[in-house]
């Protein structure tokens, strides 16, 4: 009888070691939204020069991410510059976003409400098939999580909480509220714009309200949207139609909306007949008469900025450590140029035989990024200010100055293809 109590004792240590080893990882990554679970792809898929296979990866969510709906389009979309789609294909799911439904867009028309301005953009000018694609955020994280299924290297904790968080000189922890503790070189926060990370950690931000407020839903139009991403300026906040693919009929855009906050409230307040009336309206039946709209969303506006993206064993990325306005749609983007920035310095410190969450590797990650982000929030401000301005003298040279760009071909080009991030 010794034996066999002796094996019962054994057999719950051997399960707690068992436990303890498997829950240690080189990176644990919090959010599996789009720049999170591409993060997770992207270094499951990068084995470190002299390294037998690729780092070890915990990926934690919240909450289960909604299937993608072939049936309707997702009211959240984003706009992805060449820049990203190459980026999701080195981590292998381009293929399984276009099989799901990706809307790529050939041209541009950008036009001054309060005048006569206006830039085109066009792929052919480029020689390029494209200017870029318009994808459902659901269906890239459908795609990036069923790539992670298959992927060794990635361990998926969902949904799960985190209830507290330890940090030493050597490691950083999280406990889960399954009662799992998850150990780590390095943590990378990709929690999103409200990250519990940012907040738990005391990360320092510089940030405003834009008085602003994004409506987006996805409407149907009287003419093809002629895969033309279509935006017009107005002193209240930029309109945005983006192109949808859907049976051949091209009939659908997704909008983006900004609008000042008791104007967008004003608008949510309508009726879909008189939203309608109101879009078509604003849009200057640039594709018709908008005879339907789905359900229709409203988001607050508001630009954030870490101060640092880093502390000890601790990264932001994404919107967890920046946002912008969505004029221009660069949100997305900017987060995934962060996740290739951090993926190419832990890849090479791993290869030096480095620690991976050491502050000064980390602080080579932050040198790279946030100039990058810091202008193009620059820009955005800049837009949006330059548009609002109700001056004579500054709606003038406006739109002279669109004119004149849109006529002097190498300038207008060079900057669509920063833009794509050729």
């Amino acid at each position: 009888m010794v034996l066999p109590a002796l094996a019962w004792v054994w057999q719950p240590a051997r399960q707690a070691i068992n436990n303890m080893v498997n829950n240690q990882y080189d990176v644990i990554i919090v959010g599996a939204g789009m720049v999170g679970a591409a993060c997770a792809c992207l270094l499951a898929k990068t084995t470190p020069v002299g390294a037998k296979q690729p780092l070890k990866i915990a990926l934690v969510e919240a909450r289960k991410a909604a299937p993608f709906n072939y049936q309707h389009f997702d009211p959240r979309v984003a706009a992805l510059t060449e820049k990203s789609r190459q980026l999701l294909d080195n981590a292998g799911v381009w293929n399984q976003v276009v099989a799901k439904r990706v809307s790529p867009y050939q041209s541009m028309n950008v036009w001054d409400a309060e005048g006569t301005g206006r830039i085109q953009f066009h792929c052919h000018d480029l020689h390029q098939p494209n200017l870029g694609h318009i994808v459902e955020n659901s269906a890239l994280v459908d795609a990036l999580l069923c790539e992670i299924e298959s992927l060794d290297a990635v361990d998926f904790y969902c949904p799960a909480i985190i209830s507290s968080y330890q940090s030493c000189d050597d490691s950083i922890s999280i406990d889960l509220d399954s009662g799992v503790q998850l150990n780590a070189s390095l943590l990378v926060a990709a929690d999103g714009a409200n990250s519990a990370i940012h907040e738990h950690f005391n990360f320092a931000v510089r940030e405003w309200d834009y008085g602003h407020q994004a409506i987006i839903s996805t409407v149907t139009t009287e003419q093809p949207n002629k895969k033309t991403a279509w935006q017009r300026f107005m002193p209240t906040g930029p309109l945005a139609l983006l192109p949808l693919d859907s049976t051949g009929d091209a009939l659908h855009c997704s909008i983006v909306w900004s609008q000042e906050t008791q104007e967008a409230e004003r608008l949510m307040a309508l009726d879909d007949d008189q939203f309608c009336a109101e879009l078509s309206r604003a849009s200057e039946l640039c594709l018709g008469q908008i005879s339907s709209v789905e359900r229709r969303f409203c988001i607050p506006l508001r630009q954030r900025h870490a101060l640092d993206y880093v502390l000890p064993r601790l990264a932001l990325v994404g919107d967890a450590a920046h946002t912008i306005h969505p004029l221009a749609g660069q949100g997305v983007n900017l987060g995934f140029a962060d996740i290739q920035v951090l993926v190419e310095e832990i890849i090479r410190a791993s290869e030096r035989g480095l620690d991976i969450g050491d502050l000064s590797i980390l602080r080579r990650y932050q040198r790279r990024r946030k100039p990058d982000n810091l202008a193009t929030m620059a820009a955005m401000e800049g837009f949006k200010r330059l548009f609002a301005a109700d001056q004579l003298s500054v709606r003038l040279l406006r739109n002279m100055g669109m004119s004149a760009l849109n006529d002097v071909t190498a300038i207008k080009n060079q900057l669509i293809k920063l833009a794509m991030g050729l």
